[in-house]
């Protein structure tokens, strides 16, 4: 299988595609369940300082990426295998819960569909190799915290901390036979790790200093070390630039078509995600297009 892949393209696109699909089955999991496993223990820490009870909505139990297993948050059927195929399940079923007939969101098939549909892409853009796993990894990552950010408001670190480490790590292994265009080295991965935590860390003291308000989270910062850690300071100016003009645009589109409440705060994760993982495949060309277009 493996001398297949590297004879031809299509089928290592096929396989990323079919196992990533399988991985964005997974990745539902861990998008729904690990805030929730995030505020248990934040109430537990807090219950344990206060020494008083709070009341508690979550799921009581064992809970984590593992167990309980899936089941409808309707009549509280588990989820069987056959169930449980990505994208085709949903269709079979029509949607719905193969016990009660609850709708079932669309939200789940499309992450799963969308999550291989980047990984594909990700091999197409750099063959067999290296690369194109690691690559694939980073866009399974940020796929995680962005829908994360946009249900909650949160980064987990248990997610985006390692993200960062793993980048510096990678850093040490540069160069490696046959890559040059996503492995950066030590020098490059830390100082992307400093300037783009303390640029967006600068940003939110001074509008926080202006305004007196919270303008971001903390895990943005990570977020965009993370990103520094992995492709380089170098290439921090157009993921903020980029991350900035589509988040203000969305925004406003909102605003307008459905008259969302300007005083509602938005997750600026999506908006890093999106524009870190389309400088990763083609930042080198949109900035020396940029520069042919203004020069």
């Amino acid at each position: 299988m493996l001398e297949l892949m590297h004879e031809s393209a299509t089928v290592f696109i096929v396989v990323v595609f079919a196992f990533t699909l399988l991985l964005g089955s997974f990745l539902n999991v861990v998008i729904y369940r690990l805030p929730i496993m995030m505020e248990r223990e934040w109430r537990e820490q807090a219950e344990e300082l206060s020494n008083t009870p709070s009341e508690n909505d979550l799921p009581e139990g064992r809970f984590d990426l593992v167990m309980p297993r899936s089941g409808c948050p309707s009549c509280g059927a588990l989820i069987t295998a056959w169930q449980n195929i990505p994208v085709i399940s949903y269709l079979v079923l029509k949607g719905r819960c193969a016990t009660c007939k609850t709708p079932i969101p669309l939200r789940y098939p499309l992450i799963e569909l969308s999550t291989a549909l980047l990984a594909a892409v990700v091999a197409w853009h750099f063959g067999v190799g290296w690369e194109a796993l690691m690559a694939i990894g980073l866009t399974i990552t940020l796929m995680a915290i962005a829908m994360i950010d946009a249900d909650t408001q949160l980064i987990p670190d248990s997610i985006v901390l390692p993200l960062m480490w793993l980048g510096l790590a990678m850093s040490l292994f540069h160069p490696l036979p046959g890559t040059n265009t996503l492995f950066i080295g030590p020098s490059d991965a830390i100082v992307g790790v400093m300037a783009g935590y303390l640029t967006l860390w600068s940003v939110f003291w001074v509008f926080k200093l202006v305004t007196g308000k919270d303008g971001m989270g903390y895990g943005d910062f990570k977020l965009l070390a993370a990103l520094g850690a992995w492709l380089g300071w170098q290439q921090l100016p157009m993921i903020i630039m980029m991350s900035a003009i589509v988040g203000a645009v969305i925004n406003i589109v909102m605003i307008i078509a459905k008259g969302k409440d300007r005083s509602i705060p938005i997750p600026f994760g999506p908006y890093l995600a999106a524009a870190g993982w389309i400088t990763m495949l083609w930042g080198e060309n949109i900035k020396n297009t940029y520069i042919d277009l203004m020069f």
